[in-house]
């Protein structure tokens, strides 16, 4: 990284701020972001208004920030106006944003991210420089992070959610929710040897916590579903026979294994309405290995259980 000190003199460093948030231009760069990461941990934005991914980054990022209730500071410079800074920090392309500390800068990261990856980015600077500044409860980061990447897996977002998931894992190894998270990624992506592996790599503690639970079972239904032919093949097979109880049990295997839950639970649904003591109760209980898999909370396990109910008490 090229040399600031060239850049030009400012203001006492030590002056008050009321807002975490600040323009900065020349005239205060050294005071806003060299002397004041000396203490704390200062976040730099390059930005211009006419940059698309620099107004979706830039309320994010400033939420962020001010999270933090003072204990780190964010510096925005337009690099329209203040084109000698952005030269001297060889900015290439925007939003570009850097983390100072000690004078230097620590990391940074290019283009616009979701606010759970900033704050996950930010909670592992702000630890890798002991804690400089901060104010905030350490697990709080985490658990806004976490329930971020869930959503973004459940949107089909696997990039970003397993982005997410493994920058709280820099941080802390052995937070069992990151992990499920991870491993549920790479279940959803077919990487079920490299799950395994990862599973049983993990120290005893982690695998034990109930977090995990669910993505244990998601990954034996995964190999489980694995073995069946094609939900075509099986489409065939029981429209020769409604009535081949197995073909409509990998049937639903099938369905699991390529993506279709809905589709897996209402073949399960119909063999309990139609044999619910075959093969030891198999549906029922394949049932509720999907409900552990997809969790308590997700919208076709409240309405599969229901049905369920409604089949077994009918």
């Amino acid at each position: 990284m090229p040399s600031l000190s060239s850049l030009a003199h400012a203001p006492d460093p030590g002056a008050a701020v009321a807002d975490p948030v600040r323009d900065v231009g020349l005239a205060d760069f050294m005071a806003e972001v060299i002397e004041a990461s000396r203490a704390q941990i200062v976040v730099v934005d390059f930005w211009a208004p006419w940059c698309g991914p620099c107004k979706q980054l830039g309320p994010a990022l400033e939420k962020t920030v001010r999270a933090y209730k003072g204990a780190v500071r964010l510096a925005k410079i337009d690099i329209d106006k203040n084109p000698e800074i952005a030269q001297q920090m060889q900015i290439q392309s925007i939003p570009a944003v850097f983390a100072f500390f000690q004078g230097r800068p620590l990391d940074g990261f290019m283009g616009a991210l979701p606010e759970a990856q900033i704050k996950s980015w930010l909670d592992r600077l702000v630890k890798a420089a002991g804690g400089a500044g901060s104010t905030a409860a350490p697990d709080a980061g985490f658990d806004a992070a976490l329930e971020q990447a869930a959503g973004l897996l459940a949107q089909g977002e696997m990039e970003t959610a397993q982005s997410i998931y493994a920058d709280i894992l820099a941080s802390e190894p052995a937070n069992a929710g990151a992990f499920a998270g991870f491993l549920r990624c790479l279940v959803t992506q077919k990487k079920i040897t490299k799950a395994k592996e990862m599973l049983a790599a993990a120290p005893a503690e982690l695998v034990k916590d109930k977090a995990l639970d669910s993505v244990k079972t998601a990954i034996e239904l995964a190999e489980q579903s694995a073995a069946t032919g094609s939900a075509a093949e099986l489409e065939v097979k029981l429209a020769q026979n409604p009535a081949d109880h197995q073909a409509r049990f990998d049937l639903a295997l099938a369905h699991y294994a390529e993506g279709h839950k809905e589709q897996a639970v209402d073949q399960l649904l119909e063999l309990v309405r139609r044999a619910r003591t075959w093969n030891e109760a198999a549906a029922r209980k394949q049932l509720v290995k999907l409900f552990e898999a997809m969790g308590p909370a997700d919208p076709l396990t409240i309405s599969a259980r229901k049905r369920l109910s409604s089949i077994l008490f009918s």
